[in-house]
């Protein structure tokens, strides 16, 4: 049993996610002991790269289906959709720490060497996607997309730590502890590709530049002209695809 952590306090947890239920066909299930995720694999080409995808806080695997499969069937490149607790079908209640716990048992659901695999974290699944090459340095590639790079600054957003019976300074420390991102990055061994609306209202493009800094060589950054935090990809569709391509191509 996971020892519980001050970031997925109750009140915390109501007021930082949005889970959604849904049900979708054929579910690939990620068994994480006390709850059942309900992920889904498209899965065609066996010789080319998995992409593992950690999506926003308002959203549900299935809102990608229509649009991902398609394109990453053309690309020839297979898709993991990694779903959350309590999102979707999944069991559980989400809460910013037992999600990252998870990552490791989604990533090794898989059955592929890290070699084999590309994460893709978005917004929210940012956090996710930096600790799954943290704990799996070999990862071939990491896409960050409309990415967090400093959690504490989101947390305040919604939450005072007296209201957590905690003072600013043990808040810090846990966040610092848990989510520290740089540290993260600096043991990752495989190549980042960062994109961002330079104009995001939601999560400023300081937090793409401070991910791209902290990432080690090789890496990639595009801060696109147009599109917010949530239509920067219908936006820049064509080049936020095409980006995504050649970058999955080159490894």
């Amino acid at each position: 049993m996971i020892n519980p952590s001050i970031l997925d306090h109750p009140l915390l947890t109501e007021r930082y996610f949005y889970p959604r239920s849904e049900s979708f066909k054929n579910p690939f299930w990620v068994d994480c002991g006390d709850a059942q995720l309900s992920c889904y694999y498209h899965n065609k080409y066996p010789e080319s790269k998995t992409i593992i995808l950690f999506h926003g806080n308002g959203e549900i695997i299935s809102d990608y289906f229509d649009m991902f499969i398609p394109i990453f069937d053309q690309m020839k490149f297979n898709i993991f959709f990694a779903e959350y607790r309590g999102y979707a079908m999944s069991s559980g209640v989400p809460g910013l720490s037992i999600i990252q716990s998870d990552v490791e048992k989604i990533v090794n659901a898989i059955g592929l060497p890290p070699e084999k695999l590309i994460l893709f974290g978005r917004s929210l699944g940012s956090l996710y996607a930096v600790h799954g090459v943290y704990l799996f340095p070999t990862i071939s590639g990491l896409i960050i997309e409309s990415g967090i790079a400093v959690l504490l600054e989101r947390v305040l957003m919604r939450i005072h730590p007296q209201e957590l019976g905690i003072t600013l300074d043990e808040l810090m420390a846990t966040v610092n502890r848990e989510f520290n991102l740089r540290e993260k990055l600096e043991k990752y061994k495989g190549t980042t590709l960062v994109l961002h609306a330079k104009e995001d209202t939601m999560v400023h493009s300081a937090h793409a530049m401070k991910l791209f800094n902290w990432a080690p060589e090789p890496k990639f950054i595009k801060l696109f002209d147009e599109g917010d935090h949530n239509d920067i990809i219908t936006t820049n569709f064509q080049e936020y695809f095409q980006l995504i391509y050649e970058f999955v191509s080159r490894k």
